[in-house]
């Protein structure tokens, strides 16, 4: 391997980045969450993993047409449809994944409640903790991709173990009873599939992952790809069988009301100190998490600031070549909106910002995909076959993303749009500063 190539992401790397922002501390809940379904709702897990894969390709794909795109969906819009979509995918993903780290720290500080009680009763202790773990990796991706990488695939390792150990070990403790009733809602069964697919489809949101650091990956147009659906893959499995498993092992009844599915279930199969190794997994999902985001968070103002639609400041690199004072930026938004939460007069308007981020998180999806299209027509002519699948693909991708907005909630669609709104005036700032640095 070449000496450059040591101080970029490689393979492994690059997946546990992908797999690593998909799962955080929020799938540990998720079978709680859709238990009042019936087992039904596996048939949720099944309908997203089909409609992200469309997605999985579509990225895979773009990474091979345009390896060098750093920014990801960013830079795959602004080739397909220009700046000021470019822009708005940009703003959007950035605001987004701020507010996404500011709840995935305090699930990490929930998470240590089980092993620090006082960290639950405690608001500045809470606080200092967040604040803490924000700064912290903050500091060692500041170190470089090389660092934050192996940061990134230590902590997955460790997340994937209890969630592993109860996906597939669960598999010998379930039992059939606990499957009943199969549709537990006063709908059909395609209403019941549509409405858990409409949940179970934002534990995908960090398929792009990979695609974002590309300057900073080794082969990109290799490595993304197999990156991305690999990630896909080991996420879809966790998912799957988690839930399974859980769904077999805990009753119907009591499912329901868990509020800690997969401890509880550790705890059936285990015995009672079960409860702590699964809390730490869930800590260090959500650790991981943060570390991934906080990763992808410098890179994106990184790349519209390149281009000269974003303040000159981000693109300033330390002396390993990263964006310090995007993360540093970024730090301070996210301890800002991770301290919301701990201010009893802030934490709706937290709660509103969580609301916004899910609509801006899809658009880049949404836009990307279209770009795909534009991109796999510039470079193969019409005349040749290359360009039908395609465009299957990309509408099979498009129309499932469209259906995630729409999944999003009219509140969410509404708010969102909003927020996308309020950046045009600093995209026409920037683009006045550029007009002027060029006459």
């Amino acid at each position: 391997m070449a000496e450059a190539d040591k101080k970029k992401l490689g393979l492994w790397s690059s997946t546990s980045l992908v797999v690593g922002n998909m799962i955080g501390a929020g799938v540990f809940l998720m079978p709680a969450a859709m238990a009042s379904f019936g087992s039904v709702s596996l048939l949720g897990w099944v309908f997203s993993a089909i409609g992200s894969f469309f997605l999985a390709r579509v990225f895979s794909n773009l990474s091979k047409l345009l390896p060098q795109g750093t920014g990801g969906p960013y830079a795959y819009t602004r080739h397909g449809l220009g700046d000021f979509a470019a822009f708005l995918v940009a703003w959007g993903y950035y605001l987004a994944t701020s507010c996404a780290n500011a709840a995935i720290t305090i699930s990490f500080v929930s998470a240590l409640s089980t092993f620090f009680p006082a960290l639950a009763t405690n608001t500045l202790a809470a606080v200092l903790t967040g604040l803490c773990a924000i700064w912290l990796l903050t500091w060692v991706n500041t170190r470089g991709v090389a660092t934050s990488g192996k940061v990134q695939l230590a902590t997955t390792i460790l997340k994937l173990l209890p969630l592993l150990v109860i996906a597939i070990g669960g598999l010998f403790f379930i039992r059939a009873e606990n499957f009943h009733p199969f549709n537990n809602t006063n709908t059909s069964v395609w209403g019941a599939i549509t409405a858990t697919a409409t949940m179970t489809m934002f534990s995908y949101i960090g398929i792009e992952s990979a695609t974002i650091p590309s300057g900073s990956v080794a082969d990109p147009g290799k490595t993304i790809s197999r990156a991305t659906m690999l990630g896909l893959l080991i996420a879809t499995l966790v998912y799957v069988l988690g839930s399974i498993s859980v769904m077999g092992i805990i009753p119907n009844k009591a499912l329901q009301h868990s509020v800690t599915p997969f401890a509880d279930a550790a705890v059936i199969m285990f015995g009672p100190s079960a409860r702590y190794w699964v809390s730490a997994g869930v800590a260090i999902a959500a650790f991981g998490a943060l570390n991934g985001w906080t990763l992808v968070q410098g890179q994106v103002p990184f790349a519209i600031a390149k281009d000269k639609l974003f303040p000159a400041i981000f693109t300033r690199l330390n002396s390993k070549g990263v964006p310090y004072v995007g993360m540093i930026i970024s730090g301070i938004i996210i301890s800002l909106f991770m301290s919301m939460n701990y201010t009893k007069a802030l934490v709706e308007q937290f709660r509103f910002l969580l609301l916004l981020s899910v609509f801006t998180m899809l658009v880049p999806y949404l836009f990307s995909v279209t770009s795909y299209i534009l991109i796999r027509l510039e470079k193969k002519s019409l005349q040749s076959r290359g360009w039908v699948p395609a465009i299957v693909l990309g509408m099979l991708a498009f129309v499932y993303t469209l259906w995630e907005i729409a999944g999003a909630g009219q509140s969410s669609v509404f708010y969102g749009f909003i927020l996308l709104m309020a950046g045009v005036p600093f995209y026409v700032w920037g683009i006045y500063k550029k007009k002027v640095s060029e006459d």
